[in-house]
Formats: C-alpha cells, sequence, structure tokens
C-alpha cells in the first residue's frame, strides 16, 4: 500500500470537487446509508490536495445524502497533473486535445493503482473495523469490490468504457519498450507498435506482434550442425530400440494368443465392419500413401491383405460345401 497519503479528519462536502467522469449510475444506495448510519464511515474517501475526489463517489454521495456536512478523507499526494486535470473535468468537451491512446493507458494505469490502495484500506476496514450488533467485525461502508472492478472503475474514469483488456495490452506493449532485460531490437519494435497504436492502428494485433517477438527472443539459440547430428543419432538409436521392443512385445503377444482358445466374434460384427469399410479403398491417395507409409506400415497392410484372402477363401469353401449339403 502506497504511504504517499495522509488522513484528514474533517473535510467540507461541499468543499470535494466532483469530476463528470465519477458520474455514473449510483445503483441501490439504501445499504450503504444504513451501514454508515449503524457503524460510521470506515473507510474515507481519496482525494487530491487540491481537494478532487479520487475514489469513492458513492461513499461521498451517500453521506451528502444522510444530511452529512464533513467527511473523513484520504489525501493522496504524488498524483499527476494529468490525471488530477481529468479527474476535475466538470465537462466531457473540457479536455482540450483528445487523449491518445498510449495517454489514455497511462493515466488508467496510475488510477488502478489509486483503486487498489482504496481497495486495501476498504479490507482493512473490514477486518479491523467496528463489531457489528452481533458481534463481529463489519466493513462498514463497503465491502472489496469484486476482482477486477478497479480495472473496470480505472476504464470508465478515463475512457467511458469498459476498456481494460484494450488498455491492458497498450501497457503490456508499454512495458516491453521498457524492458531492459529484452534486446534493444524487441524495445524498438514495441515502441513502433505504440507510435502505430497512436496513429489510430488497431491494438489487438499490435499486441500479438509484440507478443509473438518476445517469445521469439525468449527462445533458445539454434543448435551447431554437429549437435543436430548428434541429437538425430540419438534419437535414431531410441527409436530403434523402441521398434525393437514393440516386435518382442508383438512376439510374445502372438504366441500367448496361439496358446488361447480363439474368441470369435459373432457374424453381426463381421457384416457391420464390412459395410462400414465397403468403398474404403476410394479415401486414399496412391501416390501419397506410396510415400508415406514406413516398412512397418506397409508390412502390416500386406499382412492383413493376405488374412483377408485366406478367409475369404475358407469362407467360400465352406459356403459352396453348405449349399451343396
Amino acid at each position: 500500500m502506497s504511504d504517499k497519503g495522509h488522513i484528514e479528519l474533517e473535510r467540507q462536502i461541499d468543499s470535494i470537487i466532483v469530476g463528470v467522469r465519477h458520474r455514473r449510475d449510483l445503483g441501490d444506495m439504501s445499504a450503504l446509508m444504513r451501514s454508515i448510519e449503524e457503524v460510521g464511515l470506515l473507510q474515507p474517501v481519496t482525494v487530491t490536495p487540491d481537494g478532487v475526489l479520487v475514489c469513492g463517489w458513492r461513499r461521498l454521495e451517500a453521506l451528502r445524502r444522510l444530511g452529512r456536512r464533513t467527511l473523513s478523507v484520504w489525501v493522496r499526494s504524488g498524483i499527476s497533473d494529468q490525471l488530477s486535470h481529468l479527474l476535475a473535468q466538470q465537462d466531457e468537451n473540457e479536455q482540450r486535445k483528445p487523449l491518445s491512446p498510449v495517454e489514455a493507458a497511462r493515466l488508467y494505469d496510475e488510477i488502478k493503482v489509486l483503486e487498489k490502495e482504496d481497495s486495501q484500506r476498504r479490507q482493512a476496514a473490514t477486518w479491523f473495523g467496528r463489531t457489528g450488533s452481533d458481534g463481529k467485525a463489519t466493513g462498514g461502508d463497503e465491502s472489496s469490490p469484486p476482482r477486477g472492478k478497479s480495472r473496470s472503475i480505472a476504464a470508465h474514469i478515463v475512457t467511458g468504457t469498459n476498456a481494460s483488456q484494450r488498455l491492458e495490452r497498450i501497457n503490456w506493449i508499454r512495458s516491453v519498450s521498457e524492458d531492459d532485460s529484452l534486446g534493444e531490437s524487441v524495445r524498438e519494435f514495441a515502441a513502433n507498435m505504440l507510435r502505430e497504436i497512436d496513429n489510430d492502428a488497431p491494438v489487438a494485433p499490435a499486441y500479438k506482434r509484440v507478443k509473438a517477438a518476445v517469445e521469439l527472443a525468449s527462445q533458445p539459440p539454434s543448435p551447431s550442425r554437429e549437435e543436430q547430428d548428434e541429437v538425430a543419432r540419438l534419437a535414431a538409436e531410441a527409436l530403434k530400440r523402441v521398434q525393437e521392443e514393440e516386435n518382442a512385445q508383438r512376439l510374445r503377444a502372438l504366441r500367448s494368443k496361439a496358446k488361447r482358445a480363439p474368441k470369435h466374434h459373432s457374424p453381426r460384427s463381421f457384416v457391420l465392419m464390412w459395410s462400414e469399410l465397403e468403398g474404403w479403398t476410394a479415401l486414399y491417395d496412391v501416390a501419397e500413401l506410396a510415400a508415406a507409409l514406413k516398412d512397418d506400415d506397409w508390412a502390416r497392410f500386406e499382412r492383413v491383405v493376405a488374412e483377408t484372402i485366406e478367409l475369404r477363401d475358407q469362407l467360400r469353401e465352406a459356403r459352396t460345401a453348405a449349399a451343396s449339403a
């Protein structure tokens, strides 16, 4: 939590400047007002040294509706002039020059930090605040906001929409452009993407390109030719061992199968199998198969075909014998 602030116990509510960017739907205020009446305002609102509201508009409005004239505030120093001006705006058109996407992302990042600080103080008030009528600790004015709420609030204040994902991506690209642990080419590429975004280029493609550049830069260097040959040799030896083991297992399985009484499938199973196979040869390209099949694959194919022809001859002979009986 930042220590760039101090508590001011008595501040006139009417002296606090609420900019237009805070003014949105307040929602149901009854529970908040009732909580303040019962246990007081445990978490002060946050203001700049000049009295501009930073966080806590619902708390401020609840006190105003309850007829309070003063309140405790958390005076936060170290806020940039650009953000202070943005928060103090009384009209959407007051901004002399529209914020560029990168400027908006910087302000979003700044106010997100302030919102998180406010959330942490609120959480502390929840755990260490006064006790309610049931003897349990209560957060009083507000509970801690849901995960991601600080991002949403910050995005709405800066842009008027929930553009948090877009702003997060811009800030990530900016962090890459300033990361000394990355190569100069990657940093410069990220900086170029920021310039393109400020010139109305879409953010998502730029984010993906920078991400790909970072991932590519983090990959280990390609091995030398000697290392590649050694890896290939070891891989070939490993494959040979696996094939030998598979052949040995297959031989053991065949011997074991020969010792057991054969388990025959039903005639219906035979009919269904051949119904499914009908026309199967048209599904494959002969030239493609010839190029792709390995020796083991071809040997297996020939073995199955030979077994099929043998079964066909036996079955034909058995059918002829049955017909003449």
